[in-house]
């Protein structure tokens, strides 16, 4: 549906509706309403939320945590549900579906597309989602990031011209970045948001930069290797392949794989992903055994096509998730239902090459003033050729480990054991019984010399080794037969390039020849 098209149906609900005030643009989201040169404020985007809410049935207004400066997060539960609380979301027995904007406050066009889906929900499009899906819409994940708002963040970013939020949260935290360690009061409240409603598909919504080609939206599965594998084949043999032929046949515009093309080491161009580590929101929501989808428009593009790219990815992502919706609540339920004890799954990967090259289809961009900076920006062209290169989109493990039974957590690593909780791993306490269990001897410890997000990151060397112990009062066992048993994996290995030991909340405890403290049953 074209701009024009989407603002006459707004009219045409507003007619039908007895809502006041009732202007013609009470609807619209900010950036429509100043032809794109604007994003949304967290005021406004409260007040669509809001104003949704008291004028469609199926839509309910909620809010499920907080930022760093106690902004609440808003949440449209939408769907046939009594109330927008997680019990009632459950309780419906229907798809879930989680759709998330704005985690980096200067890429806005999730932020937009996600008021406009709205709007177009409350005008009766897409009527038979609600047949099968409840969806969570939370345009603003960053909200204290959204307000910082400056002419010159994004650097060459084609737009909003008025403006946008920066790239960290009010700690200067990358909440891209946090998932594992969860330091941000953001990051909990998704984490909680996870726990309590459990979507089964999560949609994350940014804005990519760097390469320029011809793709209006590249996108990503989860990447790291201990994903369920039913998880992947879903996204990569299913859902995206069909999403980007519909694109194509209904928009004319080009999605891919998200990536980069440059050489490492003075070799030819290769196509490039992201990281596989699960402090990026779709590896982490992987690891919870849930769908996710990573979602880059174009930074070149202008910004009304990046909010479109973004809209008709959701829309479509919906379509299909509303057409395979016994499918994706049978993957999800099969993958809480089967345990990992006993698995090898992997602490440690790297980028895997492809088998052949594939055709990347590369582009071009020209140089525009930014109408009040006079800054450089970068346009796209109508321009795009074909490259074949090697992708590097997929991770294979180069460390190893067996999965045990269980964790044994002292009691006197609190900060530890309520990190666990906050991403809502079931603990139990344990009984005063000796128990044969295997020890992690510490050989040596490197630490970086630079903070990361405002850590010093460490890597552990060693190995395990058998002995017995008697749990303390107090000490609490973490089983890892539990649905969430990939991702208490990779938080409490002491060599998991993202867990708790890698972001060194264990330091004080970590001693050359010493024993890690955090012990466990060896697994089956």
């Amino acid at each position: 549906m074209s701009r024009r098209h989407r603002l006459l149906a707004a009219v045409a609900l507003l007619a039908a509706c007895d809502t006041s005030p009732s202007s013609d643009d009470a609807f619209l989201t900010r950036a429509e309403r100043t032809d794109y040169r604007e994003t949304s404020s967290y005021a406004d985007v409260v007040d669509f939320l809001q104003r949704a809410a008291a004028t469609s049935p199926s839509v309910h207004y909620t809010t499920y945590g907080y930022t760093t400066e106690g902004r609440a997060l808003p949440l449209a539960v939408v769907g046939d549900i009594d109330d927008p609380s997680p019990a009632s979301v459950r309780a419906s027995g229907k798809t879930v579906v989680y759709l998330q904007g704005n985690i980096h406050a200067g890429e806005v066009c999730g932020k937009e597309a996600l008021q406009m889906l709205l709007r177009d929900l409350m005008a009766g499009r897409h009527s038979r989602w609600r047949e099968s899906m409840v969806l969570l819409v939370a345009p603003i994940y960053n909200a204290d990031g959204n307000e910082r708002v400056t002419l010159t963040n994004r650097g060459r970013q084609h737009g909003p011209f008025g403006g946008m939020g920066q790239r960290p949260n009010a700690q200067g935290y990358d909440l891209n970045r946090d998932h594992m360690k969860i330091e941000s009061p953001e990051a909990r409240s998704v984490a909680r948001l996870f726990t309590e409603y459990d979507p089964h598909v999560a949609v994350d919504l940014h804005t990519t930069n760097g390469t320029q080609h011809a793709y209006h939206l590249t996108y990503s599965p989860p990447l790291h290797p201990n994903t369920p594998p039913a998880i992947d084949a879903f996204l990569r043999d299913g859902l995206l392949p069909h999403v980007t032929g519909e694109i194509r046949d209904k928009h004319g515009w080009e999605y891919y794989y998200y990536g980069n093309a440059f050489a490492r080491g003075g070799g030819e161009p290769a196509w490039y992903t992201f990281d596989h580590r699960p402090r990026f929101n779709n590896n982490y929501i992987g690891l919870r055994n849930r769908i996710a989808i990573l979602s880059e428009a174009y930074s070149y593009a202008t910004f009304e096509e990046r909010v479109l790219a973004t809209l008709y990815f959701v829309e479509e992502i919906l379509d299909y998730v509303h057409e395979h919706g016994d499918e994706v609540r049978r993957i999800v339920a099969d993958a809480d239902a089967a345990s990992v004890v006993g698995e090898s799954l992997a602490l440690r990967a790297v980028p895997e090459r492809s088998a052949e090259p594939v055709d990347i289809l590369m582009g071009a961009t020209v140089e525009e003033a930014h109408p009040l900076t006079g800054r450089p920006l970068l346009l796209r062209a109508d321009t795009q050729y074909v490259e074949a290169m090697y992708e590097y989109g997929t991770f294979a493990p180069t460390l190893l480990e067996r999965v045990p039974q269980a964790y044994l957590i002292p009691a006197d690593l609190g900060d530890i054991l309520t990190r666990l909780a906050a991403h809502g791993i079931t603990l139990e306490p344990a009984e005063p019984t000796p128990v044969d269990i295997e020890a992690f001897q510490i050989d040596s410890v490197s630490t970086a010399a630079r903070p990361f997000q405002g850590r010093n990151e460490q890597t552990l060397f060693g190995s395990y080794k058998p002995t017995q112990v008697t749990p303390a009062p107090g000490d609490m066992w973490a089983r890892a037969d539990q649905p969430l048993g990939r991702l208490l994996f990779s938080l409490l290995e002491p060599r998991s390039d993202d867990g708790f030991a890698n972001w060194g909340f264990l330091a004080e405890q970590l001693e050359i020849g010493g024993t890690y403290p955090i012990v466990r049953i060896p697994g089956g």
